[in-house]
């Protein structure tokens, strides 16, 4: 009976991967808490693209997607400084992107690339691409994953700054264990066919919310006609 009582526990507690199609998750204030912790069965990544869409109202400099394993805080991390610039790290290496043009209260699409072969990454903002920049080279991203949404993660799963928090909505997470080709990034920032992420796949995603964060219809600009 005991036996049977722990698998059914097991399997209550056990994750089951939810189909996100249509939906948003909202991080409606700045706290050191709240976020979305994402899991992945990947120990190793030697390339790596990120995309997702979020909108928001922030001025300042926010975390839009950690990737930490114990041995590395920021193996990767994608930041917004306050003016409108995109960090992008790998391995502790920083390169910065500028000149993409970017507003408030707007949903933007944003995809990352990196390989460890080249050492390059890039950044495609709401359909452009970025200059091609040498970030991190013969290394590949190693150890137990924990990717976070709506904090910084300067320790493994943890030490988040309210002033490096995200507040607003974010939807359409997908990452690959490849670079994207261009017409594939296309394909995604149009919202067309595409293929999903193999690591992260937003209509498959094994995912826990921490703190204040809400899961809800995705909002798009709508034309309504009133009588």
């Amino acid at each position: 009976m005991a036996l049977v009582l722990l698998l059914v526990m097991l399997t209550a507690c056990a994750a089951v991967p939810q189909d996100l199609s249509g939906k948003m998750f909202t991080f409606p204030e700045a706290t050191n808490t709240a976020h979305v912790r994402i899991t992945t069965s990947r120990q190793e990544l030697s390339a790596v693209t990120v995309c997702l869409r979020f909108l928001t109202d922030l001025r300042r400099g926010y975390s839009i997607f950690s990737l930490a394993t114990p041995s590395s805080a920021n193996d990767l991390l994608i930041f917004k400084l306050e003016n409108g610039v995109t960090e992008f790290i790998i391995r502790n290496k920083l390169a910065e992107f500028v000149g993409q043009e970017y507003g408030l209260n707007v949903w933007h699409s944003i995809c990352t690339t990196w390989d460890s072969a080249s050492g390059l990454g890039q950044v495609w903002f709401d359909g452009n691409p970025s200059s091609r920049k040498l970030i991190s080279s013969g290394t590949n991203i190693k150890g137990s994953i924990l990717i976070v949404l709506g904090q910084e993660q300067d320790s493994h799963g943890g030490a988040f700054d309210t002033n490096q928090c995200f507040v607003g909505m974010m939807s359409d997470v997908h990452m690959w264990d490849y670079t994207l080709s261009p017409c594939e990034i296309q394909n995604y920032m149009s919202d067309l066919s595409f293929t999903p992420g193999n690591v992260l796949n937003w209509k498959a995603l094994d995912f826990q919310i921490k703190g204040r964060v809400l899961t809800e219809d995705k909002q798009k600009a709508v034309i309504c006609y009133c009588n």
